[in-house]
């Protein structure tokens, strides 16, 4: 694991309306995860996702796999 801090960011398509979820797309890099957090709990609890994972995962989002809202 690296010592280095998660770097928070929400994404522009988040129009502030309190349902968005934060990334550290940073860590990938040196220690291979996607940490994601709840905005509205920054203090919360977070999940780890492994790079390649989290990567799959917003390519079938940008595909449709999982429908649309």
């Amino acid at each position: 694991m690296t010592t280095e801090s998660p770097h928070w960011f929400k994404s522009s398509y988040s129009n502030n309306g309190g349902n968005c979820v934060e990334i550290a797309a940073n860590l990938v890099v040196t220690s291979g995860i996607v940490p994601v957090r709840d905005s509205k709990a920054p203090n919360g609890p977070l999940l780890n996702f492994p790079a390649d994972a989290f990567s799959s995962f917003v390519a079938s989002l940008k595909t449709g796999e999982f429908g649309s809202v």
